[in-house]
């Protein structure tokens, strides 16, 4: 069977698919040796043509129903060893080809990294660890204040893969966890023990607040500086969701107007950030480069997730991680 990698970044196919991957790919499949991109694509037409399963990752590039019948008329599936297809896929269903993602595996970090974020942040590290610099007695009332772990309330906004990750790990905490998302069935929030609530109920009442809302145009500016102001004294905001979710000029009057809240961006609007904008002004705001999701080593699990999927598919077992048309509406 003929395989090949496509992304339109040579960097990002080094690093997820590494010399291992590669050997075990080569080892299965007839693999093409150039890594396909659209810029190649006529001069590796025949093995274009004869591909039936393309790997991808981030990079991937999009094209049009008749380009995909044109450079890729064998194609049956695409394993994406990254999170979300949303940029690429629905050409490809439209033309029949099976799409699956490694969003499991790229959920898992970011899960990893919120869950830390959410203990330290309820202890009030952050801003406990800069105060201690200048006056250790205030940094240490101002922990206090924070409340701690025990009895906190969390608020998840968005319980899709990650924010169901989170949930899962926050079991093991003596925490309450108030979610908002109108697509979760109570069915599959009864057994992560999170309860309901309006937006305001969770900028309202929430010690700690952490966004995993998908990456839809409609959700833009959901995020609005009226809910920020709602924040509790002592609360933190995390967002490891999208930037353009988040009014951040209604983010930083909020933080302006009370200097204990906190907010923790890992996504911003503008990525990166401007150095010497209104977020890296305003000193209750912690910004950091787009990194909860996989990194260094964490990059090759997805390549690993999409292999033993492959795997799955050609022996005739029901895949784990494919994507279906209609997921597209609702996933990230």
């Amino acid at each position: 069977m003929k395989a090949a990698i496509i992304t339109g970044s040579e960097r990002d196919a080094a690093r997820v698919f590494p010399g291992q991957i590669r050997a075990a790919l080569a080892q299965r499949y007839e693999l093409c040796e150039a890594v396909l991109s659209r810029g190649n694509l006529d001069r590796y037409a025949d093995c274009a043509r004869q591909v039936q399963i393309l790997f991808a990752t981030w990079g991937m590039e999009r094209f049009t129903a008749q380009e995909i019948r044109r450079y890729f008329p064998s194609l049956k599936c695409i394993f994406y060893a990254a999170g979300s297809v949303q940029e690429f896929a629905r050409e490809f269903l439209d033309c029949g080809v099976r799409v699956f993602s490694a969003w499991r595996a790229n959920a898992i970090p970011v899960a990893e990294y919120t869950y830390a974020q959410i203990l330290l942040a309820a202890k009030g590290f952050y801003r406990a660890e800069r105060r201690s610099r200048w006056n250790y007695y205030a940094a240490a009332r101002y922990s206090d204040r924070c409340g701690g772990n025990y009895g906190s309330k969390i608020g998840l906004i968005g319980v899709g893969s990650i924010g169901s990750l989170v949930a899962e790990k926050l079991r093991a905490n003596d925490v309450q966890v108030l979610y908002y998302d109108p697509f979760l069935p109570p069915e599959r929030a009864e057994p992560l023990g999170i309860s309901p609530a309006e937006l305001t109920e969770i900028f309202s009442t929430c010690d700690v607040i952490s966004n995993h809302l998908a990456n839809k145009e409609e959700l833009t500016g959901i995020l609005s500086g009226a809910l920020f102001d709602r924040m509790k004294p002592y609360a933190t905001f995390i967002n490891t969701g999208r930037g353009r979710q988040v009014d951040e000029k209604g983010l930083v009057r909020a933080m302006k107007r009370v200097k204990t809240r906190t907010a923790l961006l890992d996504v911003t609007t503008r990525e990166p950030a401007p150095p010497l904008g209104r977020l890296a002004r305003c000193k209750n705001i912690i910004v950091t480069p787009h990194i909860a999701g996989s990194n260094g080593r964490e990059v090759v699990r997805m390549a690993q997730f999409m292999l033993e999927e492959a795997a799955r598919v050609e022996s005739g077992e029901p895949p784990l991680f494919e994507v279906l048309p209609d997921m597209l509406e609702t996933m990230a």
